[in-house]
């Protein structure tokens, strides 16, 4: 444990910081699987489940929760799962 004001501070943020990125990253994670989960069951609304992940994603990513090259990679999963199904 700190003893040190600055340090203490520091442990307080970093786990509000944590909190809120596993808040984040579940949501996402949920919304992927939803996605997934429509295009495999060819749901109606799979087009608006991939855009909803695809826009997680995106959000993740400009928070610094994912690296750009694996929401680029995940997006493109996404949709390249869709197109075949679609085709």
């Amino acid at each position: 444990m700190p003893n040190i004001k600055s340090a203490k501070k520091r442990v307080k943020v970093i786990a509000t910081k944590t909190m809120i990125n596993k808040s984040i990253n579940s949501e996402l994670k949920t919304n992927i699987k939803k996605a997934n989960a429509a295009v495999d069951a060819k749901a109606e609304d799979r087009a608006e489940a991939v855009r909803v992940a695809v826009k997680a994603i995106d959000q993740a990513a400009a928070k610094g929760i994912l690296k750009k090259n694996t929401a680029a990679r995940k997006k493109s999963s996404l949709n390249r799962k869709l197109n075949t199904v679609n085709a």
